[in-house]
This record gives C-alpha cells, structure tokens and sequence, in this order.
C-alpha cells in the first residue's frame, strides 16, 4: 500500500472518530427560564406560574407513531405532528432537552447518537421502584372518568386487539429528531440520563392521555413518583376514548375529561407556547466580564 493512501484512510478514521465523539456529546447547559402557566384543579380551578430553568427542563414525546391499530386514532396524531414538531423546535433552540419516546420501536434508532446517548449515562438508583408499566391503583380505576375498558378506539368498526406485532415502527417522520437530542423507551435509562444532566422538570406530550402518559415508565405516575416536577402540555395530547361507551360525551371531550383528572390527582398542566418562550432578560450571559464596568 502507498504511503499517500495509507496516510489518508488513518485521516479519514480520525476524522470518523472525532466526529463520532462530537455526535455523543451531551446539550450545553445554557441560562434562560421558563414561564408556565400551570392549572391545577380541587374544588375548583387555578392557575399559578412556574419558573422552570431550561438547562433542568426535559419535554418527553410520548409513542406519537407514524401507524396505529385505529384508523382515527393515528389521523389525530399525524394532524398533532407538525404543530408539535415547531414546538419541540423552538424549545431545543431556547436549550430545553428532548427526549423522544416512540415505545417498543426505538431498535429503529439503534447506532445513533440520539439513541446512544441515553444509553450511556450510569445507572443510577433510585428510592422508588420504576416499574416498566404504572397502572391505575383501584380507587383510581373506580373514579377513572371515562370508560377505555375496550380500548377506547373510535373507528366505525374497532379491529380486534390481537397484540404484536403492531403496525408501528418508528415515530412519526413529522417530528424531527436532531442534535442533542435523545430517544428512549425506557424509564430506567431516562431516569439515568435525568440524573446525570441535572433534569429536574419534566414535560409530556404525545399519546395517549389516559394509557401511555400515564401508565409508562417514563409516564405522568411514576415520574411524579420519582420526585421530578411534572407536567401534562394538554393541548398536545390525545385519549383513546369511544363515544359510545361512559360518559357517552365526544371524543373531544373525553381527552379533556382525562386531562382534568390528571390535574386533579397527579400534576398540573401547561400550554405547549408557554416552552416556546422564556422570560425576556433571563438568557443573558452570566459572566461578569459582559456586564457594564464602572466608569464605563
């Protein structure tokens, strides 16, 4: 082999190394706050604000998959898609983490960073059990406010849950997965990944309201259960409710239904504008050299 050719394979490896090495690194941990306004409900309801810090703010994107087992099911999230996309889009800019969460696919994004990057972070303990599925406890169960006992699909006519394989096989091609971003299915491994990036406020959006951001075990109940600050963007999200079962309301109305118990038991919830903007000013550059001198 000539010497010329042999020297630029050896360069050509560095430089694949070099930026494999770049590609895994993690996001920078940049100044900025977030202003949410965040609704509650016990006899009634209220609103407050929350000040979240995008360097300990992570938005989890719940199975938003690019096919599912009920036709109207999937037409409401490949409508979703492309508003939550500019959502996520913007929040990245601002420094926020995200992590997507397409559950029982993610071998689909096997070999990348994204995928990696979860990966890697060091198991950590933790004080409460992360269970790979949180279900409703039975006072839950009893008070739970719409029927989903079937399902909850609305087609026409419902196919037959007969399980995998399922006709999801990545998450939907609307959403963009780039730069520091990460995809995990797994609770354990975000759990992992939260810790090691200093993640303390969590923010879920996908499908669906009253199964999967619920249930998971990266979900609404065992987040919460694990200490992290939690909240549901409920104008990002959908149920799988049937209107011909209880409380025999819309299909629309049963999402909301579903939503006003997580508020009511579980964690508040924001409007996703509300992670597309910080409070003005606290962006700007921490170091003391910038700031005026002075005499100056």
């Amino acid at each position: 082999m000539r010497r010329r050719s042999f020297m630029a394979m050896v360069s050509a490896a560095a430089v694949g190394t070099s930026q494999t090495k770049e590609a895994l690194l993690n996001r920078p941990k940049v100044p900025g706050t977030l202003s949410l306004r965040a609704r509650r409900r016990s006899n009634k309801v209220s609103e407050s604000a929350l000040r979240w810090d995008v360097a300990q703010t992570a938005i989890i994107i719940c199975d938003m998959w690019d096919a599912h087992t009920c036709s109207l099911s999937a037409q409401r999230v490949a409508a979703m898609a492309p508003r939550m996309n500019q959502v996520i889009s913007a929040a990245r800019s601002l420094g926020v983490m995200i992590v997507h969460a397409p559950s029982d696919t993610v071998k689909f994004y096997d070999g990348t960073p994204w995928r990696d990057r979860m990966q890697r972070a060091p198991m950590v303990a933790s004080a409460t059990p992360i269970l790979a599925r949180c279900g409703r406890e039975p006072i839950e169960e009893r008070n739970f406010p719409i029927d989903d006992s079937a399902g909850g699909c609305d087609d026409p006519i419902p196919k037959a849950e007969t399980g995998p394989p399922y006709p999801w096989t990545r998450e939907h091609a609307a959403i963009d997965i780039v730069g520091f971003d990460g995809v995990s299915d797994n609770g354990q491994e975000i759990y992992n990944f939260f810790k090691q990036e200093g993640i303390t406020n969590v923010a879920l959006m996908g499908v669906h309201t009253n199964i999967c951001i619920l249930n998971r075990s990266f979900g609404i109940r065992q987040m919460t259960r694990l200490g992290f600050q939690v909240a549901l963007v409920r104008d990002l999200t959908d149920s799988m409710y049937d209107p011909r079962k209880r409380p025999f309301v819309s299909h629309e109305r049963g999402t909301e239904l579903v939503i006003e118990h997580i508020e009511t038991r579980w964690c508040p919830s924001i409007l996703s504008d509300d992670l597309t903007r910080i409070i003005p000013g606290t962006d700007s550059p921490a170091s003391s050299s910038l700031r005026p001198q002075p005499g100056c």
